[in-house]
């Protein structure tokens, strides 16, 4: 019988064995290197994100108070502080204006996730060729996490916060929120933030109301600020809009026809903001803080300034300058003008603000003069006296004090309106006595007078010094019926959130002359204009009352008046109070003053004011010019 056979015993295959743990083993590796990796991420993301900045107050613009000047109209005169303008809403926009800055920023905004892979790798290859930074993959809720939060340093961890921060705003915010959160934010230079305030500063007005061709503008700015600035660099500026203008219909935003037409739509920049009225602005930021002293919120100030009274105080002054026959190279000059309510429509401190910023109109206390002698005829009218009666003008003498005319010429026995209207210093030193020096410093007190006023007799022909705006305030009354009033630049101060701070109460102060004595002064005052030292100041279909001022060695000279609803003073002189050459009241001053109120006045004026007149240089150059 045959013998069964051995059955081979099937050995193990170790290779299996080996394949296991090999296996196992790659799978521990990677399961460490991953471990290490996350932890590494960890890490990293620790070292990133633990200063990352605070996000609770991204929908707020600043912290620092800003405050916003308004003009009596309310537009714009004014940002100080930081330049956020009005938070606009996307939708209040025309669309143009975020189709411009999409497309030259970022044209796939809508369908990336915070970070464009594409744009980022297309940025390094460029970087690289060229061996520095010369172009940018980040996307605009890129931008506005690094504008937001972040600081401008180029280093690997404020990009990586920086994209940290993307995703998480894209996370956080739709993206109409983080596009109106951009056009809110983003910086436009010249101390712009955001597009309503850029839209101001270089166009004048809101953003709502922008052109294409603005909106360009605008979007070109974004990349370079101080580059493509249309103010300072208009020939650049116009290039790069024309190049966004090209990418907007590249990305399906403009029809090529209508972009040819914006290309040859005309763009009107807007001047400096505060150019105009630099001496102003100063004096109504320095009474806005008075008056909203302890508030830390942004303040929103409407003020009483008027442009056009303005532009018509700075080309008066030019015009009179240019017509008066004196020297005036070295000297300086003020005005202001305000209403019948004392709020001052314009101001001008000084020749040139660039050379010099203290304002005479405000700052500088000086003798007014004669300027000072309605005063003492308000307080003889005051105790019954009328303008028709008499008083001698002849050489005075008051202890050891003894006052002269202008030129040593005396004219007898004179009505007190002719006594007024020639400026004699003799007459107006006798009513004072007669009447009284208290009754005169009263009657100055009642107008609004604050400062300090001569006990002697030297107080008939202006020896105390008064500012270019008191002075105003005093003459007012005579003009308004005779109330007193408080020169005033703010009228309300409320915060950005509506929250009201200051409101201007009641136009007038109180009664100060009785309205019978009112007309008899405004008489008197017109006279100076019609027959006395005043008539260089006639507007031609306007009834004009003013005084004119010269102190001792023509150191000071005045017109101070009113036309219309306007009261306006002019001042020249030097800031050291050295004399002048010949300048009395009557001369420079009171041309200034109707060149300035003549074009501030209706229209009505500035024909008329056209029309040939007699002879005005030898009405110029009469005798009684004080």
């Amino acid at each position: 019988m045959a013998k069964p056979k051995k059955r081979k015993r099937r050995k193990k295959a170790r290779p299996k064995k080996r394949t296991r743990s090999l296996y196992q083993r790659m799978v521990i590796d990677a399961g460490v290197v991953c471990l290490t990796a996350l932890i590494g991420a960890a890490v990293l993301f620790i070292y990133v994100a633990r200063d990352l900045p605070d996000t609770g107050n991204l929908w707020s613009s600043d912290s620092a108070q800003r405050i916003t000047l308004l003009a009596d109209d309310g537009s714009p005169l004014l940002v100080q502080g930081a330049g956020f303008g009005e938070p606009i809403r996307l939708a209040e926009l025309p669309v143009h204006l975020p189709e411009a800055i999409l497309a030259v920023e970022d044209r796939n905004f809508y369908h990336h996730f915070g970070v464009n892979p594409v744009s980022i790798l297309r940025a390094l290859s460029v970087n690289a060729r060229s061996g520095e930074i010369v172009q940018g993959g980040s996307t605009i809720t890129q931008q506005l996490a690094k504008n937001v939060f972040l600081s401008p340093d180029r280093t690997f961890k404020r990009k990586l916060q920086e994209l940290l921060l993307a995703f998480w705003l894209e996370q956080k915010f739709s993206k109409q929120e983080i596009l109106t959160l951009y056009l809110n934010r983003i910086y436009f230079g010249a101390g712009a933030y955001g597009v309503d305030a850029a839209s101001y500063r270089y166009f004048g007005k809101s953003a709502r109301n922008v052109s294409v061709s603005e909106a360009a503008i605008l979007a070109g700015l974004i990349k370079a600020p101080s580059r493509y600035a249309p103010t300072s660099n208009p020939v650049t500026a116009g290039k790069r809009a024309r190049l966004v203008i090209d990418q907007m219909v590249d990305a399906g935003f403009l029809t090529r026809q209508d972009a040819d037409a914006a290309v040859r739509e005309p763009v009107a920049l807007a001047g400096s903001p505060d150019a105009a009225a630099p001496y102003f602005v100063d004096y109504a930021l320095q009474e806005a803080r008075k008056l909203a002293s302890g508030i830390d919120a942004n303040l929103i100030v409407r003020t009483s300034f008027n442009r056009n009274t303005q532009i018509s105080a700075e080309m008066g002054l030019i015009a009179g300058v240019a017509l008066a026959p004196d020297d005036l190279k070295d000297v300086q000059t003020a005005l202001v003008i305000l209403d019948g309510e004392g709020a001052v429509k314009a101001m001008i401190g000084g020749r040139d603000y660039r050379e010099s910023q203290f304002n005479r109109a405000t700052q500088a206390r000086r003798q007014p003069g004669s300027a000072f002698k309605p005063i003492v005829y308000l307080a003889a009218l005051n105790v019954g006296y009328g303008p028709n009666d008499i008083v001698l003008d002849a050489p005075v003498s008051i202890g050891a004090w003894s006052p002269a005319n202008y030129n040593d010429k005396y004219f007898g026995e004179a009505t007190l309106r002719d006594g007024l209207a020639r400026s004699m210093n003799a007459a107006a030193v006798r009513v004072q006595e007669h009447v009284g020096r208290d009754q005169v410093r009263q009657a100055a007190r009642d107008l609004g007078w604050t400062g300090a006023l001569n006990p002697g007799p030297a107080l008939a022909l202006g020896t105390d010094a008064i500012s270019p705006l008191q002075l105003a305030g005093i003459y007012a009354p005579f003009m308004n019926g005779g109330f007193r009033i408080a020169p005033h630049v703010v009228e309300r101060i409320e915060t950005d959130s509506g929250e009201l701070i200051y409101e201007r109460k009641g136009a007038f102060i109180e009664q100060a002359i009785a309205p019978s004595v009112a007309r008899k002064l405004d008489e008197m005052l017109q006279a100076v204009v019609e027959t006395g030292t005043g008539g260089a100041a006639e507007i031609p279909g306007y009834r004009s009352a003013g005084k004119t001022g010269t102190t001792q060695d023509n150191r000071d000279a005045w017109f101070a008046g009113y036309a219309g609803n306007l009261v306006g003073v002019v001042w020249v002189g030097h800031d050291d109070n050295s004399p002048m050459d010949g300048v009395t009241g009557g001369r420079a001053p009171a041309l200034i003053w109707r060149e300035a109120m003549a074009r501030a006045l209706p229209p009505i004026a500035i024909a008329t004011l056209a029309a040939p007149t007699n002879d005005p240089i030898a009405e110029i150059l009469a005798p009684d010019m004080n």
